[in-house]
């Protein structure tokens, strides 16, 4: 290892030159994002002066930023609730430290949010709040003047604190800060407080010294003042003062006298107070009443409070205070007085909206016993306030992590006969998990049980297997501790958790086991493919399999273990990728052998879909193996099929007749041989090609070499081939088989054969496609992998120089056959060969690592010389540093990579990233991102993207969660997609998430710092969608320069109602006003689409080339608008370029990579040039359905198009080359899409007529899925769907079909059709989803409709992230 550390330290010493190469790194621009909205504070004016001419600081606009969006959130917050939730407020706290660099009114919004607002928190914690921040605001530099000393003055007093004024004053005569108007009255208010009369009697003559005002505010302290020290008299004579000092008393003051009598428990002195006040003032405010309500309770006369309840009247307006009172009271435990306030608006409860909800969460938060809650709950569920109390109070414990009060409410819930669900005691096993109390996980299991809920498989997959190395240990453990219930979850959760961790034997030992319950196969069936794919023991397969199709535990539900295996098989094969299917080939040929021999059958159809899966990944040869999976089709004698799917015995018994009637039988005896090569019985058709060899014809013989090659039978593969097309003969044999022949030659040694062969193809000019190259590397990479180095060099020099194939690509076998035989000399050597002749490399990651592993420092320096030499060092550096990580040398690795100059290349780091991911290798990709940590310029947020991306694909919520830990110690700021990962990841494992879930980006404006009143009244208008008026007032006020931000509002509103002419005229002010003045995407977008509707195609193009050019990305209608008007036109020249233009944006706006292949064939269409179409089209298709990385592989767009056209001359011929595609090549998608038109456009005849020519485009099911999903979000699409059920019912998910029809009906407002339905749905037994009943339930509640069945208690959230799982295990 010494000697690859020293070969390591050379590159290093090679790269220390690059460093004073690289510039210092920029610093990024801060992000400037201000909100404007009306605001709950004051806000200082707003600078004058053009922001084109005199623009404000980065720092001024970064500190305007930050100050808006803490008071928009806390301000939204006030206006719709009145008060600010604890947890908000310690939000923008944290967000603001750590921006750093505090602002003045950043300073005074938290000061000022920690007082009476905060009604859920008790006051002393309140105060401590306070002083937290005023301290940490220090700290990090903000500058304190007089407003922030009475924010905190006000804070003192609503939170009722004890201080000193004069301590108070001294402290503000220290920071050199002086008092005002508003310092003296709040000092006198807090004298008054503690009934300290001679103290404010001094501030106030220092008021009058002054000639300070004196106002209302200071009256009304004065009042409390006096009370407090005991002279009630004084107190209420101060009113008589006021109006002496011509001071109206005002509602402070009444409030102030009203709570002075609350406080002596003097209730007739209130109620004459009251009645004096309605007498002269006519009435006061409710808010004030429900303030003495407080002032009673706390001072111990509850008895006295309905008198003041009584003349509050409590409507819809008032709730805010309402819920704020019944907050504070509970605060300050004063539970039940809160509870009769919250009853006062039973009145206004409606069936489908629940009371109370803040009410009991409060209580919760608070720690109220358990009884109290319950008898809460009961009340609510009486007045019928609350439609699901106890279930909401559930839901509160668990937020809370209060896990005792759960299953105490949980019990409770079982006692009242609320059903409880397994996924309520989740919560409380992920927090026993974070601590690792393994007896906490026990208990809960207990409870469950005891509770009668069924511990189902997900609670154990995900809640208790996992925190136990394996399956055995946990069993025990359960066992040990009592907890050990043998249910169907359990046998689940255990076959998925083995199959996880690539345990097959464990499986395999499970299933075959007597104690095995009967379990449905498909409840395990994904994880037992991850479980396959990550071992290699055929053996181990092929039992499991057998036990799944002849044990009956495993086939609960209809048609049976063919159906259930032949889906299991398909879906296996669908997982993997083309290189996994490849390199797996042998043991897949082995499984499917197995299965033969266990007299395993598959249905046609899925054989067939499992077929055209393994020809797409270029492994044909399987596909012998898996049709002998599939059952023989009878076929009737009287009426047989000209097809090679007929019925062998039936053609046997025709052919018979045939030859003894004297009758031509060539037909039949293709027919037969056809059939008997499907079947795969090579000696049959040997026996029948001997028997009638006169009569059989050259399509015969191909076929029957092709089998032949298929069975490696050699020897009657090449007398056929060498009797029927000779080399010189001018009869030649399809590329397909020609190639078949040289693998089976190839794997026979018989070499010269095969290179004969190859000259043939030459000298027949046998077309070569992409399909023949790739089968070339197959053949070539096969030999390869059986260490053939001399087959390998042969037949790649007859290719190469026959000019059969000249591709870089082939060229890796002749490197990989070395790589099998461990001749690392040699494989160097044909690497080196292959970058003189093409320049491409080859293999080297391999090579690499294949030289650590064998500690070869020679030929690892001589690579690394060739790589440096030809690539650069950073190049070889990054090689060396790959191949490290992957064979596990850590060390090593970060030697390299600290190399001194080197910096990050974001491609390599990819590649390598994305092979870990494919490869599930979590240990070597934490390295790689830990070990780049300090590369320059790594994009850090990428690369803990990546690591996301594998903890998302194997559902590790607990990695993921310490992933977040490390970013924050990193300090890495998450892009949206990185923390909508996470978040998802989170969610999907039924955890909380710790951040807020990231909204769609804000445009960025390029403003002032504050809005107009005008501009405030432009954007009001256009939000109420009055336009017009919006649109007049703009130009009645154009002079003004108005923000970026106006503007485009305005010009998006003219857009969307089609004033396209006024939206321009705006535009055109807006440059004025804004040097440089550009629309954003949305509103470009926008204009688009208003330059199509208009026929101006050109100004749309040119509008879109900017969109480009400028960087913005177009939304996608704008793209589909355009290119549909292009192709409408018929302008082949334009839509092309078109094309170019959105090529590198197609994957970013989610667009449809056949759009542009769609549009094309359509502009022929519209020329009268149908061949053309095709002609461009079907080659497409073909290699789309061949080659995943090719886009195009649906035509629903053309055939809309077609159909919304009239052009009926087009819509068949298309059909007829969909109808081709599906026969000729087994491609049922553009057919599908024909089959999905005719159902759209209501042609059901067509559609049932196409079904019976094309019964194979039923296994499109995705694609009527999807159909139906889009059928579902908006109305009038029910017949579509209704259609599809009556003509392939049996091959729908009829539980979803029936789902989104109801849906539907609910888009439409058919009550008769939704209920009608519904009860089809009982009459079927049909189980429909949970979400489909919550649709319905609501649905039904809002027309006045009963609802027949128990509605489900959780949200609609989720019940769709469920149906969104259940979708994603049927796809």
């Amino acid at each position: 290892m010494a000697a690859l550390l020293s070969s390591a330290g050379r590159l290093r010493a090679l790269c220390a030159r690059l460093r004073p190469l690289l510039p210092p790194r920029a610093p990024g621009p801060a992000l400037r994002n201000v909100v404007y909205q009306p605001r709950f504070l004051t806000v200082a004016p707003q600078q004058q002066g053009s922001v084109t001419e005199e623009p404000v600081s980065e720092g001024l606009k970064r500190r305007a930023w930050q100050f808006d969006w803490a008071l928009n959130r806390l301000d939204n917050s006030v206006r719709k609730t009145g008060r600010i939730p604890k947890t908000l407020l310690l939000k923008v706290f944290q967000e603001i430290c750590r921006e750093g660099c505090p602002g003045s009114n950043q300073t005074l919004l938290l000061l000022r949010s920690c007082g009476a607002l905060l009604p859920e928190v008790l006051s002393s914690e309140r105060t401590e709040l306070a002083h937290t921040i005023w301290d940490k605001m220090k700290e990090m530099g903000a500058v304190y003047d007089t407003s922030h000393y009475n924010a905190l003055l006000k804070v003192y007093l609503q939170n009722e604190h004890k201080f000193s004024p004069t301590e108070f004053l001294a402290r503000m005569e220290e920071a050199n800060v002086q008092p005002n108007r508003v310092t003296y009255q709040r000092l006198i208010a807090a004298y008054c407080n503690e009934g300290d009369i001679e103290g404010a009697s001094k501030i106030l003559g220092f008021m009058k010294n002054k000639d300070l005002p004196i106002t209302e505010a200071v009256f009304s302290s004065l009042v409390k003042g006096h009370a407090r020290s005991g002279d009630i008299k004084s107190a209420e004579n101060i009113l008589s003062v006021m109006k002496m000092a011509g001071v109206e008393p005002g509602p402070d003051t009444y409030l102030s006298l009203l709570n002075v009598y609350a406080e002596k428990g003097d209730a007739d002195s209130i109620k004459k107070t009251l009645e004096e006040v309605e007498k002269t003032e006519g009435y006061l405010m409710d808010r004030i009443l429900m303030q003495v309500i407080f002032s009673l309770a706390k001072a111990g006369y509850p008895q006295y409070i309905e008198d003041i309840k009584e003349r509050i009247r409590f409507e819809k307006e008032l709730i805010p205070d309402a819920m704020n009172l019944c907050l504070t009271l509970i605060t300050h435990g004063f539970e039940d007085i809160s509870f009769r306030i919250l009853k006062s608006y039973s009145h206004l409860s409606r069936d489908n909206v629940d009371q109370g909800s803040f009410f009991l969460q409060h209580c919760v938060n608070r720690d109220l016993p358990l009884s109290k809650l319950k008898q809460f709950c009961s009340e609510l569920k009486e007045t019928k306030m609350h439609s699901a109390p106890l279930t909401f109070v559930l839901r509160c414990a668990l937020e809370a992590n209060k896990s005792a009060l759960a299953i105490g409410v949980m019990k409770t819930m079982k006692e009242e006969g609320v059903p409880l669900r397994p996924h309520y005691f989740w919560p409380l096993m992920v927090g026993f998990q974070k601590e690792k109390n393994l007896k906490g996980i026990f208990e809960i299991l207990k409870v469950m049980h005891e509770l009668g809920v069924e511990i189902d498989a997900e609670t154990y997959t995900g809640y208790v297997l996992k925190n136990f190395p394996d399956c055995k240990t946990a069993c025990a453990q359960l066992k040990e501790n009592n907890c050990f219930f043998e249910t169907v979850g359990l046998c689940v959760a255990q076959i998925r958790h083995e199959a996880v961790h690539g345990r097959l034997n464990d499986i395999l030992s499970l299933l075959s086991s007597a104690s095995t319950p009967s379990v449905d196969f498909n409840q395990f069936r994904n994880s037992l493919i991850r479980g396959f794919k990550s071992s290699n023991d055929v053996q181990l397969w092929s039992k499991i399999t057998e036990l799944l199709y002849k044990d009956e535990r495993y086939c609960l539900t209809p048609p049976g273990p063919t159906e259930a295996v032949g889906y299991f098989l398909y879906h296996l094969i669908d997982s993997m990728s083309d290189s996994e299917v490849q390199a797996k080939e042998e043991r897949l040929r082995q499984y499917f052998h197995q299965l033969k021999k266990m007299n395993i059958v598959i249905p046609t159809n899925l054989c067939s879909g499992i077929c055209r899966l393994l020809d797409s990944s270029q492994v044909p040869e399987l596909i012998k193996d898996v049709r002998s999976l599939s059952p023989k089709k009878p076929v009737s004698t009287d009426s047989i099929p000209e097809s090679a799917k007929s019925d062998v015995s039936a053609l046997e018994k025709k052919l018979e007749k045939r030859k003894a009637e004297n009758q031509p039988i060539t037909d039949v005896l293709k027919q037969l041989i056809h059939a008997l090569c499907e079947e795969e019985n090579m000696q049959k058709a040997l026996e029948v090609k001997a028997k009638y060899e006169p009569d059989m014809v050259v399509g015969g013989y191909a076929a029957l070499i092709n089998l032949c090659c298929r069975h490696d039978n050699v020897e009657d593969a090449m007398n056929l081939k060498e009797k029927v097309f000779p080399r010189n003969s001018p009869v030649a044999l399809d590329t397909g088989k020609y190639i078949a022949l040289v693998e089976v030659l190839g794997k026979h040694g018989r070499l010269e054969d095969a290179i004969n062969v190859l000259t043939e193809m030459k000298e027949k000019d046998v077309p070569i496609s992409d399909r023949a190259v790739a089968s070339f590397f197959r053949l070539l990479n096969a030999a390869a992998m059986r260490g053939e180095v001399e087959t390998v060099k042969r037949l790649h020099e007859t290719i190469v120089n026959l000019g059969l194939a000249e591709t870089a690509a082939l060229y890796s076998p002749l490197i990989t056959v070395h790589l099998e035989k461990d001749d690392m000399p040699g494989a160097l050597e044909a690497l080196m060969g292959c970058y003189k002749k093409h320049g491409k490399i080859f293999q080297l990651h391999n090579i690499y690592c294949r030289l650590i592993e064998k500690g070869d420092a020679d030929l690892l320096q001589k690579v690394s010389d060739f790589i440096s030499r030809e690539y650069g060092d950073m190049m070889a550096l990054y090689d060396l540093f790959f191949a490290f990580l992957q064979t596990g040398k850590y060390k090593e690795a970060r030697k390299v990579i600290e190399t001194p100059g080197l910096r990050a290349h974001s491609g390599r780091l990819q590649w390598f990233a994305k092979k870990c991911i494919s490869n599930n290798q979590m240990e070597t990709l934490e390295q790689l991102v830990e070990l780049t940590q300090n590369l320059f310029e790594c994009d850090r947020d990428e690369m803990y993207y990546h690591l996301l991306q594998l903890c998302d694909n194997n559902s590790d919520w607990s990695k993921a969660e310490a992933i977040w830990t490390k970013m924050q110690e990193e300090n890495v700021v998450p892009r949206e997609k990185t923390l909508t990962l996470l978040a998802d990841i989170f969610e999907k494992n039924g955890q909380v998430v710790p951040f807020e879930v990231p909204k769609a980006r804000q445009e960025e404006t390029r403003s002032p710092i504050s809005s107009t009143s005008e501009e405030r009244k432009i954007r009001m208008l256009c939000k109420n969608n009055n336009v017009k008026e919006a649109y007049d007032f703009f130009m009645q006020t154009q002079e003004k320069d108005y923000q970026y931000r106006t503007y485009v509002t305005l010009i998006k509103a003219l857009l969307s109602q089609d004033s396209f002419e006024e939206a321009i005229q705006v535009k055109h002010i807006a440059e004025t006003h804004i040097k440089g003045f550009t629309l954003n995407s949305a509103a470009s977008s926008l204009l688009i689409i208003s330059q199509v509707r208009r026929d101006y195609l050109k100004d749309a193009l040119a509008a879109f080339q900017g969109m480009l050019d400028s960087g913005l990305l177009p939304i996608r209608p704008a793209v589909i608008v355009l290119a549909e008007a292009l192709a409408v036109k018929g302008d082949m020249k334009n839509l092309k370029a078109f094309g170019n233009m959105i090529e590198d944006i197609t994957k970013s706006i989610d667009l449809s990579p056949s759009l542009i292949a769609n549009a094309i064939a359509l502009a022929h269409a519209k020329n009268n040039d149908l061949d053309a179409a095709v002609e461009y089209l079907e080659p497409l298709l073909i290699s789309g359905a061949q080659n995943p990385d090719q886009p195009v592989k649906n035509i629903s767009f053309l055939l809309r198009k077609v159909s919304e056209e009239g052009l009926e001359p087009a819509l068949e011929k298309f059909g007829v080359m969909a109808e081709r595609l599906a026969n000729q090549f087994g491609i049922y998608r553009p057919v599908t899409d024909l089959f999905l038109q005719y159902v759209s456009a209501g042609r059901v005849d067509d559609a049932r007529s196409l079904l019976q020519r094309c019964g194979g485009l039923v296994e499109e099911k995705r694609t009527f899925l999807n159909f139906m999903g889009k059928a579902a979000t908006k109305p009038g699409q029910a017949k579509k769907i209704e259609t599809l059920l009556e003509l392939i019912p049996d091959h729908l998910d009829v539980e979803t079909a029936y789902c989104y029809l109801l849906k539907c009906y609910e888009l439409d407002g058919d009550v008769a059709s939704v209920k009608a339905t519904y009860e089809k749905s009982k009459e079927k037994n049909i189980q429909l989803h949970d979400l489909s009943l919550k649709s319905l339930a609501v649905f039904l509640k809002t027309v006045g409709e009963p609802v027949p069945f128990t509605e489900p208690p959780e949200t609609f959230k989720f019940y769709m992230e469920k149906w969104r799982k259940r979708r994603s295990e049927t796809l």
